[in-house]
């Protein structure tokens, strides 16, 4: 498997988590590796930096640190490995359109 479908691949598996675990209303994962060339945890091909931008229930009634942390907590495995950072926009749908 080349650098790029290892990095889609990492993707396409981020985005099945989130959308099992939240099955939210809507889902944006980005790879956005290519933006840190030259920075930590840089690695060809990308697969390094993600952006989400998540929008679910499963949010409601609680603050942004707790919204990051269950994400993060689902992504575990992919930030021990080759996941260097993680951007988050986790909304609830009533959120959505502020």
């Amino acid at each position: 498997m080349g650098v790029k479908s290892l990095a889609m691949s990492l993707k396409d598996s981020i985005t099945k988590k989130l959308s099992e675990a939240f099955t939210p209303e809507s889902l944006d994962v980005a790879d956005e590796s290519h933006l840190h060339e030259g920075h930590a945890g840089h690695r060809p091909g990308g697969g390094t930096h993600f952006r989400i931008n998540i929008v679910s229930r499963a949010f409601e009634g609680k603050g942004r640190v707790d919204r990051h942390r269950m994400i993060n907590m689902l992504l575990a495995e992919e930030l021990a490995g080759s996941v260097h950072a993680l951007a988050i926009r986790a909304l609830t749908p009533g959120e959505q359109g502020r």
